[in-house]
Parts: C-alpha cells; structure tokens; sequence
C-alpha cells in the first residue's frame, strides 16, 4: 500500500480491527467511513483546506474519527485535553483561530462552550446522523497536519506546525524499531494532545494493528484493558509509571514491549517490573515536540549503559554541538541537534521562536538546498561507542562554588533514596553569593519519611556544589495535560510557601 497522506493509513483491509474500547469496535473499513462522514459534516460547517478544526475530546474512537476527518477534509487538526482551564483553551482556539470546535456535551457544558463564538462549535456524536460524505479535496504530504500545542510549562503554550510527511515520518520509523506488525494491539493510556500519544496511534496504524483505548489511564482500568484485550504494546511517562507499577507485577504474558518518554523511567519501577515480567522488551526514549522521537535505548542495552537515552532513531542524525557551535567529542557536553525527516515545520505564527530553534544545517556543503534542524535546549553527551546521555535543559542549569550544575544530576541521586515518591530541584539567587540549590520532594511514605536521612544520603553521594540547601516537601507536584511534571508551577508554588 503507498502512503501519502495520515489518511491514507486507514486503507487496510476492511475486516482487520482497528480500534477497540469498551463500548466499540471498529475495522479500518468502519473508522474510515465514520472519518469521511466527519469530513462531510465539517465541510457543511465552512471548514476547508488549511482551516484548523479543534478537537476537544478525549481519547474515544469518536476522536480519532474527527482527527482523520478533519485531515480528510483538507483541514488541520489541533487536538486539545479537556483538563485544561477554560483560559488555557481560549488561548489554544485564539492562537489557532479555529474554524470549528467539536466536544462532547458534558465538556461543553462544563467550560460554557455554547457555540455563540465565532467557530461552530460540533457535539462530538453529531457525525453518528451525518449525511454520506461528497466528493472530498486533494490533500498532499507537505500540507499541514497538525498543530500540537506545546504544554506551556514555561510560557504560554506554542503550536508546533506538523506535516503530513512528518507524522507519516514518524509513524514508520517507530513501527521499524519497535518491530510492530499486524498482530499488535498498543494501548493508548497516553493522550493524543501529546506528540508520544499521538504518535503511538500512528504508528501502530502504519503496521497495521490494533489501538485499545482504556477506560481511563487510572491502574485497574489499565489493567483491566491489557488483560481483557490482549494488548502488546504500552507507552507511557515516568509520571504514568508510578501510577501503573502496582498494577503490572503480575503475569502479562500478551506485553511484549513497553516505552518510556519525556524523562528517565523511574529506577525503582523499571526494576519491579522487569523483575515482574522477564519476558518484557523495554525501550527507554527520548524526543521532543519539534521532531517527535531523537533517540531510543534498545532493550538489550539497558543494563550495559544505565542512564543512556540511547542512539539517533533509523533516518536522523543527532548532532552534539557546544556553544560557538562545534561538534563535541566524547565526553564533551553539548546541545542536541535533531536532524531527519521527522522535524516539523516550526511554530504557527511565531517567526523569530522558529529562527532561534530552527536553523540551517551548519555542515551543508556549498550550494545545497536549505535543510533545517532543531535545536533542542538539551545538554547530552556522548560517549566512545555514540550512545548519548541527557545532563540537562540549558535553561536550567546553574552555577554552584564555580561548577555548572544540573538539576537533573541532583534529581537522581534523590530519585534513589527508597522513601522519595518524585522531585523538581531548582536553583533561586537571592542576596548571597552562591544560588540557593531548592529540592521539591513527594515522599513515598508520608508517615514514615525522614527528611534527615534524606539529608545524609545527599551528603553521601552529591558533590559539595550539588547539594540541596533547602528541602521543601509537598503531598503532590503539579501537572501538564501530557502528564509531566510542570516544572515552572512546582518552583512557583514552592516560592510562595
């Protein structure tokens, strides 16, 4: 089959399943029709080629239907999570400027969308009495997508503009390394509004398999669907993880892999269900918004290169460049530089954010067509075999008694102690002379804590300029509608305890 366009991925055999939920199951040859119905009905509302159809909705088959409609229909879709504030979508619908916006009634309801804006605003079941689809416009690779609207954890969110040739980019690499076939059914705990999540169904599609939706990313819904369904594959976020372990200590003999994205897989988990599941190919990875997946570990090497983000994915050069922009030897810490078929195409109508993270490729020979890359923020190295290592995000990185200091670097070591549940360190000057090095920590066990003996085992393995001046502890750290941790709202609220 030749694959142009995302819809295209849709063209399968009719009869092979292509999503399953709890209340439905749909072949490629059903989700393809639901999808063209969308398209109609969006069509019929004044959406057309270029205008961008918000998706407030969370993980359904209905959802997916709107997404491939909205693409079918020429139009570009911006998937939104319904558990952001009525003033974080109001930014999202107005940064896009939305030419339709579809919900569900109790979403509507909720944050007072009564379609008296200036979009029509759909409900996301009115495609179940659309009219059949009419003749539909021509789409091609190098048309926009969608736009994924970055989690805003420093700022107030930016679309990232995505092509059709990007999505189709990552969907196919991905289901290479992972190995996906016919037979496997990934569950989607992730959300779609995410670039992992959104990627996940793809590439899963590409293969042509199964996406399972869950009732909910909550662990006995979880659970219940990777038993129930069968399931093979499952992304998730450190974050996701600790919710889950509890629930995949037991026999999962269908698992056969899992993924880990957007920071390091907590230590203590990994081991419980790795310990759990002898069986399980884990792959530990690491991308970003602009460029989706960089890097992945494969799973043979976990425990050869403990703390690696792994080597560039099939297709892309990773670059690792110091400040006057060089490339670094090994050992040598530099910015990671993505390279590939999977950078996007910048940020929606934000020139100069685009001309300071999407530059020319500085090692193109004389006369060669302008090929851009991504400049990522992040600190890695290399090492002698060119498996990298994330140090840290460069606009987190501090100096303490004269060393450049990482805030990641701190978080692990206190990652290891056994009664700490998570963490954000960060660095706050004040009067003195040396930063003040804040630890932010949830502990595991709030009973039985000591923060004491947290404090010795920081002494015993930190560094004189690594270690934390001020523990501050909290019952819960504040999140990002992918499930991360938002860094900036846990300094925020720490600043003002």
């Amino acid at each position: 089959m030749t694959v142009f366009t995302v819809a295209d991925l849709l063209a399968r055999p009719g009869d092979a399943e292509a999503v399953v939920s709890d209340s439905v199951t749909w072949t490629f040859r059903d989700l393809a029709a639901v999808a063209d119905r969308c398209a109609a009905l969006l069509s019929e509302r004044g959406v057309g080629p270029g205008d961008r159809v918000a998706l407030l909705l969370p993980n359904s088959p209905h959802c997916l239907a709107w997404f491939f409609g909205a693409l079918r229909a020429g139009a570009v879709a911006v998937i939104i999570h319904t558990s952001l504030t009525r003033g974080q979508i109001d930014h999202i619908l107005d940064d896009a400027e939305v030419k339709g916006l579809v919900a569900g009634v109790g979403t509507r309801k909720r944050l007072g969308f009564d379609g008296a804006g200036p979009y029509p605003v759909l409900d996301v079941l009115d495609v179940d009495h659309a009219a059949p689809p009419a003749p539909l416009p021509p789409v091609i690779g190098g048309q926009l997508a969608a736009l994924i609207y970055t989690s805003g954890s420093t700022g107030k969110a930016k679309g990232v503009m995505v092509t059709h040739a990007n999505l189709l980019a990552g969907a196919r690499i991905v289901a290479s390394y992972l190995g996906l076939g016919a037979g496997d059914r990934t569950l989607a705990a992730l959300p779609w509004s995410f670039d992992a999540g959104l990627n996940q169904v793809l590439a899963t599609f590409w293969a042509g398999g199964t996406v399972v939706i869950p009732r909910s990313a909550a662990g006995p819904d979880v659970s219940r669907a990777l038993r129930r369904h069968r399931v093979t594959g499952l992304a998730g976020v450190p974050t996701l993880w600790r919710l889950l372990t509890p629930f995949l200590t037991t026999s999962l003999p269908d698992l056969r892999y899992i993924t880990n994205t957007g920071g390091v897989f907590p230590a203590a988990d990994l081991d419980r269900i790795r310990a759990a599941q002898s069986h399980l190919a884990v792959y530990l990875m690491y991308g970003l918004t602009e460029a989706f997946r960089s890097t992945y570990l494969s799973p043979e090497q976990i425990d050869r290169r403990p703390g690696s983000i792994g080597r560039p994915i099939p297709d892309t050069e990773i670059l690792v460049l110091d400040d006057d922009g060089r490339p670094c030897g090994p050992g040598e810490v530099g910015e990671l530089v993505h390279r590939g078929p999977t950078v996007t195409a910048g940020y929606w109508r934000r020139p100069g954010d685009t001309a300071r993270v999407f530059r020319p490729y500085p090692f193109a020979p004389p006369g060669a067509v302008t090929e851009f890359v991504v400049h990522s923020g992040d600190y890695v190295r290399r090492d002698e075999d060119g498996y990298l290592y994330y140090v840290g995000r460069r606009d987190e990185q501090f100096k303490s008694r004269g060393f450049r200091t990482s805030p990641t670097e701190v978080e692990d070591v206190i990652m290891a102690f056994p009664l700490v549940f998570e963490t954000v360190v960060f660095a706050r000057t004040g009067g003195g002379t040396e930063p003040e090095i804040v630890a932010v920590v949830v502990p595991a066990d709030p009973v039985g804590f000591d923060v004491g003996a947290l404090e010795d085992h920081c002494r015993r393995a930190l560094a004189a300029h690594q270690q934390p001046t001020r523990f501050h502890i909290a019952q819960t750290l504040p999140r990002t509608s992918s499930g991360k941790i938002d860094r900036a709202a846990v300094r925020a609220r720490a600043e003002r305890d």
